[in-house]
């Protein structure tokens, strides 16, 4: 049940959308204005360019191929979507902090190359955990869990119950992912392109933890 939840779900998707926001605003900033961590917007560049077939309908098309491979890796390497401790979701998040990394030097050298691989990042954590006791958990986009607060508050005008800690983790999701854009805003302009360092680094703190965490329960 959604009420078993144990904290360091919440504390883990809070900085999983947290690292999100953080590579989106990169995207929005830097990444010809794209974002990166969902592809609504991408799919519907493509949608436009499909008739006048070019180079950016091409790239546009790379992005959204790349996303869908890093959620692909996402269940090659965890398997069921479903979260349960002791699964690989450390091995998955260094991966998604490498190919951040990689990303990062990449379009330093001006190559779109790293657009893919950012693209295949966010694909890849987006795959980690769907579903958690009938909760939907994503944590690259916030467009599901805002409709769903918005579901829960007019339950909640109707006088009818609410998952108190269903609203928990979903206020979590949201203000990781708006604070991480705050972040990305604040460091853009300082780093540019470097600021994917940050939720790489990020990255690699949380897979240390879950790790840590594992051994600590002796779940390894």
């Amino acid at each position: 049940m959604i009420s078993k939840l144990p904290k360091w779900v919440e504390y883990g998707t809070f900085f999983l959308a947290l690292l999100a926001g953080i590579t989106n605003s990169v995207g929005l900033l830097g990444f010809q204005h794209q974002s990166i961590s969902h592809l609504s917007g991408t799919a519907t560049l493509l949608g436009t360019q499909l008739l006048g077939f070019n180079d950016t309908t091409w790239h546009l098309l790379f992005i959204i191929i790349s996303f869908i491979l890093g959620s692909s890796l996402s269940s090659l390497i965890v398997g069921c979507s479903a979260l349960k401790l002791g699964r690989r979701y450390n091995f998955a998040l260094i991966i998604e902090s490498g190919l951040l990394f990689a990303a990062m030097i990449v379009l330093n050298e001006g190559s779109q190359w790293g657009h893919y691989f950012a693209s295949a990042a966010c694909g890849l954590q987006n795959g980690l955990v769907t579903t958690y006791s009938g909760a939907v958990v994503r944590t690259t986009h916030v467009t599901g869990v805002l409709t769903d607060l918005g579901i829960m508050l007019g339950m909640k005008l109707k006088g009818e119950p609410i998952h108190h800690r269903r609203l928990a983790l979903y206020l979590y999701i949201a203000f990781g992912f708006i604070f991480g854009g705050t972040i990305g805003g604040y460091f853009y302009p300082i780093l540019e392109i470097n600021t994917l360092a940050i939720p790489a680094t990020l990255c690699a703190l949380l897979a240390m933890s879950y790790s840590i965490y594992l051994y600590q329960h002796k779940e390894i």
